[in-house]
């Protein structure tokens, strides 16, 4: 009876680890929660975001009941590492030369920035890649830009966005690089400016504000007419980007004028043709739900 008693503990026992074991989440599933998809991943990808911290981001200028506009940035950042991942998560290890980085301009005062972006800057090669390391991409970018987010907002000092000058003598030097696919995503609701970069030739202009387009009378139904006869746009930033594409992401007209969106579009698309850029899109201020394909398109599919 006793050794009946000892068998039957050992049994429950060992099936108590049996289903322990089954039960409990691999290291990969703690840290990640998506599939990746096959695709072909025969480039080297270079992608570069580049954030909007102006005003734009503020919830209590610019309230968003279904989501803060800063969050639906995030939830984009987070999608661009996903596709990131799948990339790299396609290649054979000896072929894969990989990097994502974030860039700011202006800075916000947050001293702690450059640590945060330094985490964001990453950079996978046969030497230096782990399977956690790729797959730890998403979850720095999600928490680490929830964190540059919140911190802007907190400061409450906005200063606009240095987009044109980005443009004009950064993206070369930061952007694009030899031997890679290179991709520059834009986080913005499409308008720019910036106090030390107000230029004027013309009828064109290195910003554009909701009060610029009511002033230039884009907000009557002739106004894409004027914009094409009397050259509007913004000046031209940088003369050859052919080795550049380009994704807009958060597009956010104001609702007063029935134009607005299709202005702005025209201003970007004017500009990044004239500067030569190989590819762009330019997308609305959606759900991240929304925007996954939009993104995995651009990123995986060339």
């Amino acid at each position: 009876m006793k050794q009946n008693f000892q068998f039957l503990t050992a049994l429950m026992l060992l099936s108590f680890v049996i289903t322990s074991c089954k039960d409990e989440p691999k290291a990969e599933e703690l840290i990640h929660e998506h599939d990746f998809p096959k695709v072909s991943a025969i480039d080297n990808l270079n992608i570069s975001i580049l954030l909007d911290l102006s005003d734009r981001i503020n919830p209590e200028k610019y309230p968003a009941p279904a989501m803060e506009y800063y969050m639906r940035d995030v939830g984009y950042l987070k999608s661009i590492a996903v596709n990131f991942e799948s990339h790299i998560m396609n290649k054979k290890m000896i072929k894969i030369d990989d990097k994502i980085q974030v860039f700011i301009d202006p800075e916000p005062s947050d001293k702690n920035l450059n640590e945060k972006l330094n985490k964001l800057k990453i950079y996978f090669n046969k030497d230096v890649v782990t399977k956690k390391g790729i797959l730890e991409t998403c979850k720095k970018y999600d928490s680490i830009t929830t964190l540059i987010y919140e911190a802007a907002i907190k400061d409450d000092h906005y200063v606009g966005s240095d987009t044109w000058r980005f443009f004009k003598n950064k993206v070369d030097d930061y952007c694009v690089e030899n031997g890679y696919r290179n991709i520059l995503v834009v986080l913005t609701d499409g308008y720019i400016y910036h106090k030390d970069a107000l230029i004027r030739e013309g009828n064109r202009t290195t910003h554009l504000t909701p009060q610029d387009i009511k002033s230039f009378g884009f907000n009557k139904s002739g106004w894409k007419k004027k914009f094409d006869q009397q050259d509007y746009g913004f000046v031209t930033a940088n003369e050859n980007l052919s080795n550049l594409e380009v994704l807009v992401l958060g597009i956010n007209p104001d609702d007063k004028n029935p134009y607005e969106e299709d202005v702005i579009r025209a201003y970007w698309s004017k500009w990044l043709v004239e500067m030569k850029v190989k590819k762009f899109e330019i997308k609305q201020a959606d759900m991240p739900s929304n925007m996954e394909k939009v993104i995995r398109d651009f990123i995986l599919k060339e």
